[in-house]
């Protein structure tokens, strides 16, 4: 009797050692899963830390955010594959670091947040640049000159802001539109969405009285849809478009500043407007009035 008492207990410190065991095993596996959700897909860098010059060149890749929805500057296509102004800047960027290029879809509202948290090395999603964005991310030179622009049905045109007062405009949310309305222009009720897709359905249905947005965006789609109209095509100061990288992420800023130089010196940003915006704009629009080379802004 005392003999199998002796073996029970035995029996049962042993599977006690062995739960031990394996608990201490789990909670090491537990770490480990931790660990590796908190590092990045894009080269073992840490969740929201900007990847250096050097890590996108061993990666093989550069993740860019770009729009996939608002034509001609960046949209996807039927075939699935990305297109527009900024599309067609993003390819170059890959071929002259030599990597291949990962577009990520953004909205207007989340290409500083993208930025921040390091889910994409450039934002080139027709960004404007502001002096409240400057002090989130870092804006290279420009490649693009805008202002704002105001589209409305024919049949009850806006040509003037003044005319807004009392009525719906349509805005994305994270615009400089949504920004330069609400400072300046109170009295204009907004209607705001998260892409852009949703703001010209909007337009279309009749929720809002007129869109506004960059005036080179507005003005490429009123002549693609019959009964629009751009009545005000330059509002608000005139702006220029960069592409962004995370805040102190000095190696690809001056990287990309130099690229920007360099392609000026071929014309690169009017081949960009031919290959991509001179199908949609036809004689409305003279490429000096939106492209910039070589960073350098002539107004």
């Amino acid at each position: 009797m005392k003999k199998s008492k002796r073996i029970l207990s035995s029996a049962l410190v042993l599977i006690l050692a062995l739960t031990l065991f394996a608990g201490c095993g789990a909670a090491g596996s537990s770490s480990a899963d931790s660990s590796a959700a908190n590092t990045s897909s894009a080269g073992n860098t840490a969740a929201g830390t900007a990847r250096s010059l050097e890590d996108i060149k061993s990666s093989g890749k550069v993740i860019i955010g770009v729009f996939s929805d608002k034509a001609p500057f960046g949209y996807v296509d039927e075939k699935g594959a990305y297109q527009g102004y900024d599309v067609y800047f993003a390819n170059r960027i890959g071929k002259d670091l030599g990597v291949n290029v990962e577009f990520v879809s953004v909205e207007p509202a989340s290409r500083v947040e993208y930025l921040k948290t390091g889910k994409v090395d450039i934002i080139l999603a027709n960004f404007t640049v502001t002096e409240e964005r400057a002090q989130s991310v870092d804006f290279a030179l420009p490649y693009m000159k805008v202002a704002l622009g105001v589209v409305s049905p024919d049949k009850s045109l806006i040509t003037d802001v003044s005319q807004l007062n009392g009525k719906t405009l349509i805005v994305a949310k994270g615009t400089t539109a949504e920004t330069y309305f609400t400072k300046n222009h109170p009295e204009v009720k907004l209607l705001k969405f998260d892409q852009y897709t949703e703001t010209y359905n909007a337009l279309l249905d009749g929720r809002g009285d007129a869109f506004s947005t960059d005036n080179t965006e507005v003005l490429a789609w009123a002549l693609q849809n019959k009964g629009f109209t751009v009545g005000i095509e330059s509002l608000g100061d005139l702006d220029t478009i960069a592409p962004a990288v995370q805040k102190g992420n000095t190696g690809l800023l001056n990287w990309l500043n130099d690229e920007i130089k360099t392609l000026g010196k071929e014309n690169f940003f009017h081949k960009d407007f031919e290959e991509t915006l001179a199908s949609v704009y036809g004689n409305a629009v003279d490429p000096d009035s939106l492209v910039v080379e070589s960073g350098v802004v002539e107004k």
